[in-house]
């Protein structure tokens, strides 16, 4: 599904969300574009996906390359990838959320 801007198509955010097929189930994933930045285009992806299993497992086979580093304040915890690389897992029911959310500059 694609959300372009209404006018100034070429200077202004684009959104694109789709379901993204997994071994596990599938992914929604949300990206949004931003034209004519310094850098030339700029873009960011959420990546969300239910796992049926604890947020400590997935963290520890999923993500096992990234950093814990505690809570976003109580209930979510942080995976840190990089400047540009955050992971949050959130308990759901028996199972766990994550939200991958990337910069790709």
């Amino acid at each position: 599904m694609l959300l372009p801007a209404q006018q100034d198509v070429d200077n202004r955010l684009a959104h694109v969300m789709l379901e993204s097929p997994t071994p596990e189930g599938s992914a929604y994933v949300s990206a949004t574009f931003a034209p004519n930045q310094s850098n030339g285009c700029g873009a960011t992806y959420d990546a969300v996906m239910y796992w049926s299993k604890s947020c400590d497992a997935v963290a520890t086979q999923q993500f096992d390359k990234l950093k814990r580093v505690g809570p976003l304040k109580k209930d979510i915890l942080v995976m840190d990838g990089g400047v540009a690389t955050k992971v949050f897992l959130m308990t759901a029911g028996n199972g766990c959320v994550s939200i991958k959310k990337e910069v790709v500059l």
